[in-house]
């Protein structure tokens, strides 16, 4: 699909935005097997006070080992006292919606399925090519070094570079801030890592969820994990729910005003060889309405390998992942269909012989 072709999933979703459409087309009803259970429980997860990280607080190591639970039992969290002020939040969320409200043929020169693209609108994951396809708009866009990438954003709305821009650069600070820690938590030093992330990728995925008039025969997005080291989330209301590893069901993440979500990435399991663990989630829909989430995923530069910190390889320990690249990400991404379950982490492991 480029430039215009081949529109009806566009179109539906926008006449999903507007509730004039009634069912779910064909095309979106995921089987029987995969469908979500709009009744899932609640997670029980940590909600971290930055705050607490800062040099000299006492409760700075009782908060460390609480990132470190949260990373080997879930691979997510929350944070409040993030520093990210609320306006620069709602402003976000509200720049993204006035974006997706706008006509899809002023949206059109946007349109994508070329993964490799800086800046892609699209619906899905890849339209029309997926078996399935899934209950979501979105717009993907480069953002670091702002300055390299912020003149290929949408210029309408007119604000949305201003805004979104000082988003991201808000956001990047938590970022950097919550990945150092990390790293930290793990006890090791790969003092490089902090500096190579500072100068890596931060890609933003702005995604919006129409309402559905059948919200438990389809997804907003399908149960992924994200290729990321770190991703940073903020949306306008419940819809998120993610693999609890321990009784493998599904749960939903509560939806707390003003905090962050906090997903471990594929990289960052990678790193810990496997400590970690990479949060498997899935994107619910509602029937009322729309929802809006602003993704932030920070990977290192996009030929820079991620390999296994050195120090929790030995004996006892052997080597789990084969090193990647985001380059390897999106080579994965274009010759793969996730809807079909296939996994980028999986193909890392090196007990599995199904490269990419």
């Amino acid at each position: 699909m480029e430039n215009g072709e081949n529109l009806s999933s566009f179109y539906t979703l926008d006449n999903a935005q507007e509730k004039s459409i009634s069912h779910v087309p064909q095309n979106f009803v995921i089987p029987n097997m995969h469908r979500p259970n709009l009744e899932t429980k609640y997670a029980n997860l940590a909600v971290v006070d930055m705050a607490a990280l800062k040099n000299g607080s006492a409760s700075r190591s009782r908060v460390i080992q609480e990132i470190r639970d949260s990373c080997r039992r879930l691979g997510f969290f929350q944070v409040v006292n993030h520093g990210v002020s609320e306006s620069v939040l709602e402003e976000a969320l509200s720049v993204a919606s006035k974006f997706f409200d706008l006509p899809t043929k002023e949206k059109v020169n946007l349109m994508s399925n070329d993964v490799y693209k800086p800046v892609r609108y699209c619906t899905s994951i890849k339209d029309g090519v997926d078996k399935v396809q899934f209950w979501r708009v979105f717009l993907k866009h480069y953002a670091n070094p702002l300055k390299d990438w912020i003149h290929m954003w949408p210029e309408n709305p007119s604000d949305y570079r201003e805004k979104m821009g000082r988003y991201c650069q808000e956001v990047k600070k938590v970022g950097l801030e919550l990945i150092s820690t990390i790293i930290e938590s793990l006890e090791i030093n790969p003092s490089y890592l902090t500096k190579k992330l500072e100068d890596g990728m931060q890609v933003i995925a702005v995604n919006c969820y129409p309402p559905c008039p059948q919200p438990d025969i389809a997804l907003g997005l399908p149960p992924h994990s994200d290729y990321s080291c770190l991703t940073i989330l903020y949306q306008s209301c419940e819809g998120l729910q993610i693999m609890d590893f321990e009784d493998k069901t599904w749960k939903a993440i509560p939806h707390i005003p003003g905090a962050l979500q906090v997903h471990v990435g594929d990289h960052f399991e990678v790193l810990s060889n496997g400590l970690y663990k990479s949060v498997v989630h899935r994107a619910t829909l509602n029937r009322d309405k729309t929802r809006i989430s602003i993704t932030s995923l920070f990977s290192l530069g996009m030929d820079d390998k991620m390999e296994t910190a050195k120090e929790l390889v030995d004996d006892q320990n052997p080597k789990k992942y084969r090193e990647s690249s985001f380059k390897d990400f999106l080579d994965f991404l274009a010759t793969n269909d996730i809807s079909e379950g296939k996994s980028f982490i999986d193909i890392l492991k090196i007990n599995n012989d199904n490269h990419y």
